[in-house]
């Protein structure tokens, strides 16, 4: 596995996975971990932008907030919209 330093817009040291991603309309999303030996997750990067800052809800629809690259999410259910 190899991990790719990044910093976020607060500073904090982050570790992407672009081994592992889900997939996006815009582009993967990369997982990312707190710490370099990938056990800690902390969430995901955008692959159609390269941000960090994106959004994952209850449902596992992960969105940017950057650029709106959207995973859909594993089950959906119209109930929920």
């Amino acid at each position: 596995m190899s991990l790719n330093a990044s910093t976020t817009a607060d500073g904090e040291r982050v570790y992407i996975d672009r081994g592992q991603a889900e997939r996006g309309a815009e582009g993967p999303f990369y997982v990312v971990f707190a710490d370099a030996d990938a056990r800690d997750r902390w969430g995901f990067a955008c692959g159609g932008c390269g941000s960090l800052d994106t959004a994952m809800d209850t449902m596992g629809r992960i969105q940017c907030t950057d650029c709106g690259n959207l995973r859909k999410p594993d089950e959906w259910d119209a109930a929920h919209e």
